[in-house]
Protein backbone atom coordinates (compact mmCIF):
# COMPACT_ATOMS: atom_id res chain seq x y z
CA UNK A 1 0.00 0.00 0.00
CA UNK A 2 2.87 2.17 0.82
CA UNK A 3 4.50 1.35 -2.59
CA UNK A 4 1.21 2.52 -4.60
CA UNK A 5 0.84 5.69 -2.36
CA UNK A 6 4.93 6.71 -3.59
CA UNK A 7 4.01 5.86 -7.22
CA UNK A 8 0.97 7.89 -6.96
CA UNK A 9 2.92 10.92 -5.41
CA UNK A 10 5.27 11.51 -7.98
CA UNK A 11 2.99 10.82 -10.81
CA UNK A 12 0.87 13.84 -9.69
CA UNK A 13 4.10 16.01 -9.14
CA UNK A 14 5.05 15.00 -12.52
CA UNK A 15 1.77 15.82 -13.91
CA UNK A 16 1.98 19.29 -11.91
CA UNK A 17 5.38 19.88 -13.32
CA UNK A 18 4.29 19.30 -17.00
CA UNK A 19 2.12 22.73 -16.66
CA UNK A 20 4.27 24.73 -14.21
CA UNK A 21 7.39 26.36 -13.93
CA UNK A 22 10.04 24.87 -11.23
CA UNK A 23 9.11 26.67 -8.14
CA UNK A 24 5.83 27.55 -9.06
CA UNK A 25 2.24 25.88 -8.08
CA UNK A 26 -0.22 24.76 -10.24
CA UNK A 27 -2.92 27.48 -10.24
CA UNK A 28 -6.18 26.05 -11.83
CA UNK A 29 -7.62 29.55 -13.02
CA UNK A 30 -4.42 29.84 -15.06
CA UNK A 31 -5.40 26.10 -16.48
CA UNK A 32 -8.86 27.47 -16.97
CA UNK A 33 -8.71 30.75 -18.75
CA UNK A 34 -6.10 28.65 -21.06
CA UNK A 35 -9.27 26.52 -22.25
CA UNK A 36 -11.65 29.31 -22.12
CA UNK A 37 -9.64 31.20 -25.01
CA UNK A 38 -9.70 27.72 -26.73
CA UNK A 39 -13.41 27.82 -26.24
CA UNK A 40 -14.14 30.92 -27.34
CA UNK A 41 -13.50 30.78 -30.81
CA UNK A 42 -16.65 30.53 -32.99
CA UNK A 43 -17.00 28.17 -35.74
CA UNK A 44 -16.10 29.66 -39.18
CA UNK A 45 -20.09 28.88 -40.59
CA UNK A 46 -20.71 31.19 -37.45
CA UNK A 47 -18.58 33.61 -38.14
CA UNK A 48 -19.53 34.12 -41.80
CA UNK A 49 -22.88 34.91 -40.12
CA UNK A 50 -22.23 37.14 -37.83
CA UNK A 51 -20.03 39.08 -40.72
CA UNK A 52 -22.82 38.40 -43.48
CA UNK A 53 -25.78 40.28 -40.82
CA UNK A 54 -23.09 43.02 -39.79
CA UNK A 55 -23.18 43.84 -43.70
CA UNK A 56 -26.73 44.11 -43.76
CA UNK A 57 -28.47 47.58 -43.71
CA UNK A 58 -29.36 48.76 -39.96
CA UNK A 59 -32.69 47.68 -39.63
CA UNK A 60 -32.73 43.95 -40.56
CA UNK A 61 -29.43 44.09 -38.58
CA UNK A 62 -30.93 45.41 -35.31
CA UNK A 63 -33.66 42.80 -35.77
CA UNK A 64 -31.20 40.05 -36.29
CA UNK A 65 -27.73 40.63 -34.43
CA UNK A 66 -29.56 40.02 -31.53
CA UNK A 67 -30.37 36.39 -32.13
CA UNK A 68 -27.21 35.31 -33.87
CA UNK A 69 -25.68 36.41 -30.69
CA UNK A 70 -28.00 34.69 -28.70
CA UNK A 71 -26.77 31.66 -30.73
CA UNK A 72 -22.83 32.55 -30.51
CA UNK A 73 -23.68 32.94 -26.59
CA UNK A 74 -25.06 29.81 -26.77
CA UNK A 75 -22.26 28.15 -28.71
CA UNK A 76 -19.54 29.44 -26.41
CA UNK A 77 -21.07 27.92 -23.56
CA UNK A 78 -21.80 24.55 -25.24
CA UNK A 79 -18.29 24.15 -26.22
CA UNK A 80 -17.11 25.32 -22.35
CA UNK A 81 -19.46 22.84 -21.20
CA UNK A 82 -18.28 20.05 -23.37
CA UNK A 83 -14.73 20.88 -22.77
CA UNK A 84 -15.54 20.45 -19.11
CA UNK A 85 -16.57 17.56 -19.78
CA UNK A 86 -14.33 16.17 -21.54
CA UNK A 87 -11.75 17.31 -19.08
CA UNK A 88 -13.91 15.61 -15.88
CA UNK A 89 -13.63 12.06 -17.80
CA UNK A 90 -10.29 12.32 -18.65
CA UNK A 91 -9.89 12.78 -15.16
CA UNK A 92 -12.19 9.90 -14.25
CA UNK A 93 -10.39 7.41 -16.44
CA UNK A 94 -6.95 8.84 -15.09
CA UNK A 95 -8.06 7.98 -11.28
CA UNK A 96 -9.69 4.61 -12.47
CA UNK A 97 -6.57 3.78 -13.58
CA UNK A 98 -4.71 4.57 -9.76
CA UNK A 99 -7.30 2.56 -8.24
CA UNK A 100 -6.68 -0.06 -10.62
CA UNK A 101 -3.16 0.04 -9.49
CA UNK A 102 -3.91 0.50 -5.98
CA UNK A 103 -6.43 -2.61 -5.88
CA UNK A 104 -3.63 -4.69 -7.29
CA UNK A 105 -0.85 -3.77 -5.06
CA UNK A 106 -2.84 -4.26 -2.17
CA UNK A 107 -4.18 -7.78 -3.10
CA UNK A 108 -0.38 -8.70 -3.78
CA UNK A 109 0.38 -7.35 -0.09
CA UNK A 110 -2.68 -9.43 1.22
CA UNK A 111 -1.12 -12.30 -0.83
CA UNK A 112 1.83 -12.06 0.69
CA UNK A 113 0.45 -11.25 4.33
CA UNK A 114 -1.46 -14.53 4.39
CA UNK A 115 1.67 -16.31 2.92
CA UNK A 116 3.75 -15.13 5.87
CA UNK A 117 0.59 -16.03 8.16
CA UNK A 118 0.56 -19.28 6.69
CA UNK A 119 4.55 -20.10 7.05
CA UNK A 120 4.28 -19.31 10.77
CA UNK A 121 1.76 -22.02 11.25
Amino acid sequence: MKHALVLLARSVRIKQSQYCKPGEKHNMSEAQSLIAEKVEELPADLRNVMAAVASLPEPYRLQIEPMIKRVANSTKRRRRILSLVQDALSQLRLDMKYLMFDLEATRRERDEYREQLEEKF
